[in-house]
């Protein structure tokens, strides 16, 4: 089946990368590449952090929407952004004299060519940005590590990870596992949700996106493209913060009652450390109202999910990362974060053009 009977999801990093480049001269935003240094995609194509930008050179109110931090999800956030955001003119249309729409295209751009959750280091970009000096720990993760990662797995046994996987959600519940398992951790570095040792080059990259193109508007609408967390097809709106006190009544008021938090236990996703909306709180400053999200879109049910990704560390860490991406075992990860649905693509473009539209309102409207 093709993408564009998929309602536009790109089949690949390079077609999304060309896709959205395209979209981007044909509304005429200004546009800004980083490139991965010393590395390549499958193909031998250039990786890279792209950014598009429309209104004016220091707007006032800033809407900046952000794909591929987890690499393979890219594909779902690029779809967004192209096919909404920039396709559908609403980019162009929310640009104005005060205002401005700052898109960021592939944060992770090797985990997205890679068809991988993580970054070229096995490191998840969205629990690095923390104080390594002092990372926090998770004592939780210690306990399941064994089982997500097993010392003696020169065969991928499918039957052998659900059984262990299955055990461990009898264990400790589906919540606790959830959290022990997603929080983040920074003693495995063949761990999953490993948040690495050091800032990474994505995170540097991000830093100075923030510092150069978002410090400086009065009020920032973020939203962060996820998939892989909540009820298949629907897409939620996790509160992600600002650090003035209205951030939350706001944020409310922008996306209603289905917006949730992880702090509060409303939300799909447990509370997570590291993130990319903790950059910008940091890097805009407490003078800048920040009304953060993440907008996630379930695919499958958790344990699924998880088989994904567990099956995916394993491919790395025992073939090429050419000869990886093109295994049928990819197909797993494939479905729980990008699944090949035209229902399901049909109905994140539609989420996706409403949640847009409600945070444009928001910014527009000074709440």
């Amino acid at each position: 089946m093709s993408d564009e009977s998929l309602h536009g999801f790109p089949p690949d990093y390079a077609r999304a990368r060309t896709d959205f480049l395209a979209a981007a001269r044909n509304a005429d935003a200004r546009l800004r590449s980083f490139v991965l240094p010393g590395h390549r995609g499958p193909d031998g194509e250039e990786l890279a952090v792209d950014t598009a930008y429309l209104g004016p050179d220091a707007p006032q109110k800033l809407l900046v929407a952000v794909s591929g931090t987890h690499g393979i999800e890219g594909f779902c956030g690029s779809a967004c952004q192209t096919r909404v955001l920039l396709g559908e003119g609403i980019a162009r249309s929310a640009a104005g004299p005060a205002t401005g729409v700052l898109l960021i295209h592939g944060l992770n751009p090797y985990g997205f060519a890679y068809a991988r959750r993580v970054n070229e280091d096995n490191i998840d970009l969205n629990r690095n940005f923390v104080d390594h000096a002092a990372p926090p720990h998770s004592e939780a993760y210690e306990a399941v590590h064994a089982a997500l990662v097993p010392a003696d797995d020169g065969t991928f046994v499918p039957a052998e990870l659900v059984a262990r996987l299955t055990a461990l959600r009898g264990e400790l519940g589906p919540q606790r596992l959830q959290e022990a398992v997603t929080r983040g951790q920074y003693r495995h570095r063949d761990g999953l949700f490993y948040g690495g040792a050091s800032p990474v080059w994505g995170r540097r990259v991000f830093e100075t996106i923030v510092a150069e193109q978002i410090a400086g508007a009065a009020h920032v609408g973020y939203i962060d493209l996820h998939t892989g967390l909540g009820a298949r097809g629907v897409g939620e709106p996790i509160f992600r913060g600002g650090e003035d006190a209205g951030a939350r009544g706001r944020a409310h008021r922008w996306y209603g009652d289905a917006l949730t938090a992880s702090e509060e236990g409303t939300s799909s996703s447990t509370p997570i450390v590291g993130n990319t909306a903790t950059a910008v709180a940091a890097g805009v400053g407490a003078a800048t109202r920040l009304t953060a999200i993440t907008l996630e879109f379930g695919t499958q049910p958790g344990p699924e999910v998880l088989v994904g990704l567990c099956a995916d560390a394993w491919l790395h860490r025992h073939h090429a990362p050419a000869e990886a991406v093109r295994s049928d075992l990819k197909r797993l990860i494939r479905e729980a974060f990008c699944p090949d649905d035209a229902e399901w693509r049909r109905l994140v473009l539609d989420r996706a053009r409403e949640v847009f539209g409600q945070a444009v309102d928001g910014l527009a409207e000074g709440q």
